[in-house]
């Protein structure tokens, strides 16, 4: 252990990037730094793939999500949304929905605080919340909102559903503030200059789609009242900040606000902060004095919950015969729907590769449909399809294997910061990634011949920042009998958050790992940490966790170094032993219950982050068959080579690679949100008619993690993985589709009818 570098200091500044924004934060310096693990660390559990420690209650049925939630006497609550885009609500009958069998209570416009942004008369997207109902039974609530819906005037007004509507010179005003916000310009070097200087010069418009998260449990929330006391049951990647959220969107303090979070059924970003489920549970349940569950139903699932946004993007590339890039342009413009933070594809242009000019302009664009919200790899998914499908056809009109060409641009630092990375091996990315796939290291030249099914491969890689960083806090509490509890204020997305920071606990409490128990989800009863987004868990809290199992294994060394009579630095911990001179003396059981109530507890938080940019990169393969008749496209196989530093558990490190990639595939071949423009009406939204993968489309994946650690980015050496994996998978698929057809298809998804117009082009 070491003290901070700067003791003089208690709080400092630190930068941390989250979903592609930089942010400046305030953070407690720690007590003490742990050595850090480096690559040749002798670790015994960290980098071994023991089962999930929660595995036996998913699988028995055991684990409780929010809908599984049930309170004595609770209520049912279910939202009246908008059918339509923009307007105003000139009539609505909530008294028929009053006096209708088990209802308890109605909310129409005027009956919500304006913090909530709940039930308001004018209207500004299809699926916008103007009334909710509360009954005894889920049946009674839906039959009681029926009837108010079916009573609901709008007067209609003209409305604008894609960014071409919007930015019209006639187009109707779809915020008070304007339809677009002012371009966005990053710029470094002189793009017009690189443009002189490059042999080839090519431009290209890419589009992608309007996204849904699609998770199988929708948002959904149980509030019950204790006086002045909420308990909230949310599903959420942030039990902390929807507790900032509901208390001041109630006006009560946060300590009148308890988030519980147990088990959670996918949230990919949208689940970050309270929505309009939260707000009318807890505003029933306050009116009512009962608890009340409010779950979105499929349809509010899709329409009001977020998406990823589309996006316009015109790139323009050049580079020398000999591979060189010399400028990158890109003029990009977003449509964020209603509202939005503003992230777009931008950033990815200035960080994978090197290059000494490059400039981007973003346009933010405002329209009439639900808001954006991040949406796993927010911005660099969107951005990557272009910029990849750009380097892709750079390769082609050099005659240069697309590999190679990309090994001639590897970014040594951060161009855009001018930062040295803690790490970056995306090199070793793409040789690891050619030898697994066979990659033929030939220019892939148009097809011949008159097979139907033409076959092709391609590669895309990608960059993320997933250096995490404070503020969080984690307390290790080894208990009379020598088991350990982990506590965390942290969430479990399903990516194994609470078998990770068990393993890291054991291994430096020189603890077994199946003494260890992990509790997070519980805003009242546990230490803070943040968000679970921006792949940000491990590298946040898992440093945390393992500072307070290291001081917990200190207090308990001190202990048995007095009760053996001798120095403490002769002793040592493993497999729940405190050993004396390597060799077992006395178990942590024993030891505990001698010390009676003595209770050992660690503290431990996040330090601030290096002064390096720190990110996950990796390079992904894809073998496609096209048929040329039906323009079906059929992903075959994926290979996939990502560099993350310390891998925990392999075994679910490559579960996030898989689910990833899969996600990926949806993005580049299915999935696509479809209004109708005469209403603004979402057509899809639902699971059957939005297509997202079954297992009949998922191809043979190979997903590996280069073997390694980062312990310049943090003591336990991880950076975040649950992002990059979707990054490089759609502009992958893309380019062995070009390569198939000898045409590129530049809009997503790639359904038949693009692949059949790209081919009559």
């Amino acid at each position: 252990m070491s003290a901070p570098k700067d003791s003089g200091k208690r709080f400092v500044q630190t930068t941390v990037e989250v979903e592609g924004r930089t942010e400046t934060r305030v953070v407690e310096l720690p007590a003490f730094e742990p050595a850090p693990w480096g690559a040749d660390a002798p670790l015994a559990i960290v980098g071994t793939s023991p089962p999930r420690v929660d595995a036996r209650e998913k699988v028995t049925g055991r684990a409780r999500y929010t809908a599984d939630v049930v309170r004595p006497g609770m209520l049912y609550a279910v939202i009246v949304r908008s059918p339509i885009a923009k307007g105003t609500v000139t009539s609505l009958d909530l008294e028929i929905a009053r006096g209708m069998p088990g209802v308890r209570g109605v909310m129409g416009p005027g009956d919500a605080p304006a913090a909530t942004r709940l039930f308001r008369r004018d209207i500004s997207y299809a699926g916008q919340s103007i009334a909710a109902v509360c009954a005894e039974r889920l049946l009674d609530a839906e039959r009681a909102a029926r009837s108010i819906a079916e009573s609901l005037i709008i007067a209609p007004a003209p409305h604008a559903v894609t960014a071409e509507e919007a930015l019209a010179n006639d187009a109707p005003r779809v915020r008070d503030t304007g339809n677009a916000t002012e371009p966005d310009v990053v710029t470094r070097g002189d793009v017009a200059h690189g443009l002189t200087m490059a042999d080839v010069t090519l431009t290209r418009e890419y589009r992608t789609p309007v996204a849904l998260h699609s998770a199988l449990e929708p948002h959904g929330a149980v509030c019950e009242w204790n006086g002045d006391q909420l308990t909230v049951w949310e599903s959420t990647q942030g039990i902390f900040r929807v507790r900032s959220d509901v208390a001041k969107a109630l006006g009560v303090a946060q300590s009148q606000v308890r988030v519980i979070k147990d088990y959670m059924g996918g949230g990919f970003g949208a689940k970050n902060s309270a929505g309009a489920h939260t707000y009318t549970a807890a505003l029933f349940a306050r009116a009512l004095g009962a608890p009340v569950r409010c779950i979105n139903d499929r349809r509010g699932e899709q329409t009001d919950t977020g998406n990823r946004p589309a996006t316009i993007q015109k790139v323009t590339i050049a580079a020398t015969r000999d591979g060189r890039l010399t400028a990158l342009a890109l003029d990009a413009i977003i449509p964020l729907g209603i509202a939005g933070w503003e992230g777009g594809p931008a950033q990815i242009f200035h960080e994978l590769y090197s290059c000494p000019n490059v400039r981007t302009s973003e346009t933010m664009v405002y329209i009439n449909a639900g808001g954006m919200q991040a949406f796993r790899g927010p911005g660099y998914v969107e951005g990557a399809f272009a910029l990849e499908g750009a380097m892709n056809a750079m390769a082609r009109a050099l005659q240069m294997d697309p590999v190679i060409f990309r090994q001639k641009n590897l970014a040594t630092l951060d161009e855009r910061t001018g930062r040295a990375f803690s790490g970056n091996r995306l090199g070793e990315c793409y040789t690891e990634g050619m030898k697994r796939f066979g990659w033929p290291s030939t220019v892939h030249r148009s097809p011949s011949g008159v097979a139907r099914v033409k076959r092709g491969l391609g590669v895309a890689a990608q960059t993320w920042p997933t250096g995490g960083g404070p503020p969080s806090y984690a307390n290790v509490r080894i208990n009379s009998d020598g088991s350990v509890d982990v506590l965390a204020g942290t969430q479990d997305l399903g990516t194994g958050s609470r078998t990770i920071l068990a393993q890291i606990a054991a291994e430096a409490l020189g603890a077994r790992l199946d003494s260890v128990r992990t509790v997070i989800g519980d805003t009242e009863r546990l230490p803070y940490t943040g968000n679970s987004w921006g792949s940000m868990t491990t590298p946040s809290v898992g440093p945390a966790v393992r500072m307070a199992a290291e001081e917990a294994k200190s207090h308990l060394l001190d202990a048995a170094a007095q009760m053996l009579d001798v120095p403490v630095e002769r002793l040592g911990a493993r497999d729940s032993q405190v050993l004396l001179d390597g060799v077992p003396a006395r178990s942590f059981s024993d030891l505990c219950r001698a010390l009676g109530s003595v209770q050992i507890v660690g503290h431990g938080s996040r330090g601030p982050n290096p002064e390096l940019a720190v990110v996950t990169v990796g390079a992904q393969f894809a073998e496609v068959e096209v048929d040329v008749e039906t323009g079906v496209v059929k992903v075959r196989r994926i290979v996939a080579v990502h560099d993350a530093g310390r891998i925990i558990n392999p075994a679910l490190a490559e579960s996030q690679l898989h689910g990833g990639i899969i996600q990926g595939i949806g993005y580049a071949l299915f999935e696509e949100r479809h209004i109708d423009p005469a209403t603004g009406m979402t057509l899809n939204a639902n699971l059957h008619d939005y297509k997202v993968p079954t297992m009949a489309d998922i191809p043979a994946i190979d997903a590996s993690f280069l073997p390694g650690a980062d312990p310049a980015a943090n003591h336990v050496g991880a950076r975040g993985i649950a992002e990059p994996p979707i990054i490089p998978t759609a502009p992958a698929i893309a380019a062995a589709v070009a390569d198939a057809l000898g045409v590129e298809v530049c809009a997503l998804p790639l359904t038949p009818w693009r692949v059949l117009g790209a081919l009559a082009e």
